[in-house]
C-alpha cells in the first residue's frame, strides 16, 4: 500500500467511531476507483448545528480526497418521519415542510462542501415511481424478526406501545436507496447503525457489491456532557452572528476543545496532537488554542474578515474586562418585583425558566458584575440592573 493511500485511509478514518467492514473499506480505498459516497439527511429541520457538520465534514475530506460525493435528501422518508430512537410513533412532515427545509439545507451544507463536485438527489426520485407491488416485493426482502432487533422498536414493542406498518418502511427505504444510488461507503450517525446495514443487507440481495458503512459520533453540546441539541440550548448554529459563536466556541471546556478539534476542524492531527503535548506540558495557554479553533470555525462559516472581527471583540470584552457595545435594554412589566430567572427568560438570555435555574447553579450569571447563585433574588421594580449569561449575553432589565 502506498504512503499516499495510508495518508486518505488515516484522514478518512480520523474521528470515525465504527467501519463496518474495515477491511472492505481499506480495499475500497486501496484500489484507487473514485467511490460514491452516499449520506442522507431527511430535511425535518432547516437550521443546522456544528452537530449536524460532524457527518458533513467528513463528505468533505471523501471530497477532497477525489471521492464523489451524494448528498441525498430524503423527501420521501422525510414524509414517512424517522423512528429512530423515538418512543412513540413520529408525525410525518408535509410536502411542503420537506420542500422548504431541503431548500435551507443545501444553501447551508454548501458553506462546507463543494456544490460543483456535489450530486444533490431526492430519494423521491426513484421512490415515486414504485408502485404498491414493488413496495411489498422490498418488504418481502427483510423480516419482522430482523426489525425488532432495532434497540427502539424493541423497547416500544415490549413496552405494549404501538409501532406503526409504515415505521417499519423507513428502514427499508432508506436502504433500498443505497441501491438505486449503488453507494459504496454510506456515512450517518451512530444512532443510524441499524438503517446503514440494512442498506449493506439490500445490496447483497439485489446482486450490488454491499455498501461499508461508517458510522460517526454524536457531538457533545456545550455542556459538554448532552448531544448538542437546540432543545437542550447547548447548540451552536451554523447562522448564527459570527460574535456568538466565537464566544460560544470559547465557553467550552479545554478538555472538550480537543474533541471539538477531531470532528470539527480540518487541521491536521499532528497538529492539534502537538498543541495537546504543548498544553498539557504547561508550555502554551490553551485558550490561545482554543482561539484558533473557534477563528477557523467561524471563517468557514462567515468569512477571515468576520473572523478577526470576531476574535478583536472577545479579546477586547473579556481580556480587557470591556462590556459589548449597544447592549440591549428589556422593560419587563409586572405587578410586583421579578425572579432573576423569569427576568432572564422574559429577556431572552435563556431558553425557560429551568435553563435559568441551571446557569445561576453553574455560577454563570451575574448581576450588576456580582455572580450570584440565590435562585430566589427578587429584581425590584422601577430599578435597571445589568444581567450577564454566560460570557456573552447581557441585558439591561428594568422592572415596571
Amino acid at each position: 500500500m502506498s504512503e499516499a493511500i495510508k495518508t486518505q485511509l488515516e484522514q478518512l478514518k480520523r474521528g470515525v467511531d465504527e467501519i463496518l467492514v474495515e477491511a472492505e473499506f481499506d480495499k475500497k480505498v486501496a484500489s484507487g476507483k473514485k467511490l460514491r459516497i452516499k449520506a442522507g439527511f431527511d430535511p425535518t429541520a432547516p437550521d443546522l448545528h456544528l452537530g449536524h457538520t460532524v457527518l458533513i465534514n467528513k463528505l468533505k475530506q471523501f471530497q477532497d480526497a477525489g471521492h464523489h460525493v451524494l448528498f441525498l435528501i430524503g423527501d420521501f422518508t422525510g414524509m414517512i418521519g424517522d423512528p429512530t430512537g423515538k418512543s412513540a410513533t413520529r408525525p410525518p412532515l408535509t410536502k411542503e415542510d420537506v420542500a422548504e427545509n431541503a431548500k435551507s439545507y443545501t444553501e447551508q451544507v454548501f458553506k462546507i462542501l463543494d456544490a460543483e463536485k456535489t450530486e444533490v438527489v431526492f430519494n423521491s426520485t426513484w421512490m415515486a415511481e414504485f408502485n404498491a407491488a414493488d413496495l411489498i416485493q422490498l418488504a418481502a426482502k427483510h423480516t419482522v424478526a430482523r426489525m425488532l432487533e432495532r434497540d427502539d422498536f424493541n423497547k416500544r414493542y415490549s413496552n405494549g406501545k404501538p409501532i406503526a406498518i409504515h415505521e417499519f418502511l423507513y428502514p427499508l427505504i432508506q436502504g433500498y436507496d443505497s441501491v438505486a444510488l449503488k453507494s459504496d461507503v454510506e456515512i450517518g450517525g451512530t444512532d443510524q447503525k441499524f438503517n446503514l446495514l440494512v442498506g449493506r443487507q439490500l445490496q447483497e440481495v439485489y446482486k450490488q457489491s454491499p455498501q461499508v458503512v461508517m458510522t460517526m459520533p454524536i457531538l457533545e453540546g456545550l455542556d459538554g456532557v448532552n448531544k448538542m441539541s437546540k432543545s437542550l440550548g447547548n447548540y451552536i448554529g451554523i447562522n448564527e452572528e459570527p460574535e456568538d459563536m466565537f464566544g460560544k466556541i470559547m465557553s467550552i471546556s479545554d478538555e472538550l476543545m480537543w474533541r471539538y478539534f477531531e470532528l470539527l476542524s480540518f487541521r491536521s492531527m499532528a497538529e492539534i496532537n502537538n498543541w495537546r503535548s504543548l498544553c498539557e506540558a504547561g508550555a502554551e495557554n490553551p485558550k490561545n488554542i482554543k482561539i484558533k479553533l473557534a477563528s477557523e470555525i467561524v471563517e468557514r462559516f462567515s468569512n477571515p474578515e468576520a473572523a478577526e472581527k470576531a476574535r478583536s471583540a472577545f479579546e477586547a470584552r473579556f481580556k480587557h474586562g470591556q462590556l459589548p457595545d449597544n447592549i440591549e435594554k428589556k422593560t419587563i412589566v409586572a405587578d410586583a418585583g421579578l425572579l432573576i430567572a423569569n427576568a432572564m427568560k422574559e429577556a431572552g438570555l435563556t431558553s425557560s425558566t429551568s435553563e435559568s435555574y441551571r446557569m445561576i447553579k453553574q455560577g454563570a450569571v451575574r448581576v450588576d458584575n456580582n455572580k450570584i447563585s440565590d435562585k430566589q433574588m427578587l429584581l425590584e421594580k422601577g430599578k435597571e440592573y445589568l444581567v450577564q449569561v454566560g460570557k456573552r449575553k447581557f441585558s439591561k432589565i428594568t422592572i415596571t
